[in-house]
């Protein structure tokens, strides 16, 4: 096996034995970098000199016989709108095109302080607005199981580069499916952890209540290897929780025995893909011979989460945008006053997506119709996070679909964001609520096409669906 088809923790072994060197590992993912990127575009910035220093440094430290940490001298991608010291983070925006910030997100500098080797930063859905990476300001990012396809979104660019061997390990954001989504669409393993669980500050922000950052990884146990780096309170981030960080690895334990697993009957609805219902259903009936149980169960106001989410989001959006002005930093267009100034920066700078969800969260938050759409979206919302607590008072896990469909192609649904949005469907519910999911492969469908399912847990029970997404993966 070529070194950068390996796993993190599998490289992790090589290094300490000293059989390869990071050096040596870090030129092999930039060798499949040249060989594969032009046609996968998954990064926005590589950041080659860095890595390869950081990679000596590593190999120092090794030869010297210290112990590394697990993630140390591992080649990772971070997405793009996650704020790292130095190094350009555009959100995949003209807007932000030369914005360097002045300071690492949280959660990157807690990876840092691991010394993974940071290989670049990967292409998104302009400020994580979208399922298809194709919102990009910049580039498309494609499929690496097939080119005609989109990765998913919004981290399309860091679930593809995991998946194209570009990079061992990658970390995302998750605001509606943003994680999982693309996760499943690529065939990897993607985290999206309880709301709270890792520090927001210094991800750029798209929906403030929403938001989460997570690991995308080629298996669930480089997963809890990534989120034991990250997660953790920050004084910074006044919404992250407090609660102690277990060692996600001591969930690795293959056993479901007794475990309770609830279908919920509303995430197989009319329209599914066939071959996704199947291989779900599959995975289900595999629980079971595990030792599980598996019952059916109703999440009845699922059928409202993408209306709510769809208003929730954009208002939150509409409000974190407005700091995109042309005046304190990021792109400036010129005008005959600062009204006008403002108009052309906004105008020519965001890309269509951005400025429809824009004005759909200005005009949800408008007087006269803050009642009647942005109040009641909260309301409903709190309906959806009921639906869970219910739930879970008879089953430990929910199982459902990550997506309803395998990756669709790259132009299919990009003119119409009404059939792109109900591509959430099945994800948008867990962010409304702050639950951590997580997003396996179970599968292909007859073109090819991976399709994930994903486990729900319940608020900060990430040790339960990486036990049970482990005793799968083993199986």
């Amino acid at each position: 096996m070529n070194l950068h088809e390996m796993t993190a923790h599998e490289l992790h072994e090589l290094l300490q034995a000293k059989q390869i060197s990071s050096a040596e590992l870090t030129a092999d993912i930039f060798s499949r970098i040249d060989a594969v990127e032009d046609k996968i575009g998954a990064y926005i910035t590589l950041t080659r000199d860095k890595a390869v220093a950081d990679a000596k440094a590593v190999d120092e430290k090794i030869s010297r016989g210290e112990k590394i940490q697990p993630l140390e001298g591992i080649p990772c991608a971070v997405k793009d709108n996650i704020c790292t010291k130095g190094i350009k983070t555009t959100c995949a925006s003209k807007i932000l095109e030369n914005f360097v910030p002045p300071y690492d997100a949280t959660a990157y500098g807690k990876l840092a302080a691991q010394n993974p080797v940071l290989v670049g930063k990967a292409n998104l859905d302009e400020f994580a607005m979208g399922g298809s990476t194709e919102n990009s300001g910049f580039h498309v990012t494609r499929n690496p199981h097939n080119l005609d396809c989109v990765p998913g979104g919004s981290s399309g660019g860091s679930a593809a580069a995991v998946a194209a061997c570009e990079a061992v390990f990658a970390l995302g954001s998750d605001t509606g499916g943003s994680i999982r989504q693309p996760a499943s669409f690529c065939g990897v393993v993607g985290l999206k952890p309880t709301y709270g669980r890792v520090s927001r500050y210094g991800l750029v922000a798209y929906a403030s209540s929403l938001d989460q950052i997570g690991p995308i990884t080629r298996d669930v146990t480089d997963c809890a290897l990534v989120l034991n780096a990250i997660a953790g309170r920050d004084e910074m981030d006044s919404t992250s929780t407090s609660a102690d960080v277990p060692d996600f690895t001591k969930s690795l334990v293959a056993d479901v025995k007794g475990l309770r697993i609830g279908l919920p009957k509303e995430y197989f609805v009319k329209g599914i893909d066939a071959d996704v219902e199947t291989a779900v259903r599959s995975a289900a009936k595999k629980f079971e011979q595990l030792g599980a149980q598996v019952t059916e169960i109703s999440l009845p106001h699922t059928d409202y989460a993408i209306s709510t989410y769809y208003l929730i989001a954009p208002a939150e959006a509409a409000t974190n945008l407005e700091r995109y002005d042309g005046v304190s930093y990021g792109a400036r267009v010129d005008g005959a006053d600062v009204v006008e100034m403002m108009t052309n920066t906004r105008t020519e700078k965001f890309g269509a997506e951005v400025k429809r969800r824009i004005m759909i969260g200005n005009y949800a938050l408008s007087a006269g119709y803050y009642d009647a759409y942005y109040l009641k979206a909260l309301k409903v919302r709190t309906l959806i996070q009921r639906d869970f607590v219910d739930a879970f008072k008879t089953v430990d896990l929910i199982l459902a679909p990550t997506a309803p469909t395998a990756a669709f192609k790259i132009g299919e649904m990009v003119s119409d964001p009404l059939k792109m949005y109900l591509q959430d469907v099945c994800t948008v519910p867990l962010n409304l609520a702050g639950l951590p999911g997580i997003s396996i492969p179970c599968g292909v469908t007859k073109d090819n096409l991976p399709i994930g399912f994903q486990l729900i847990g319940k608020a900060l029970d990430e040790a339960t669906i990486l036990r049970a997404a482990y005793t799968y993966e083993q199986a």
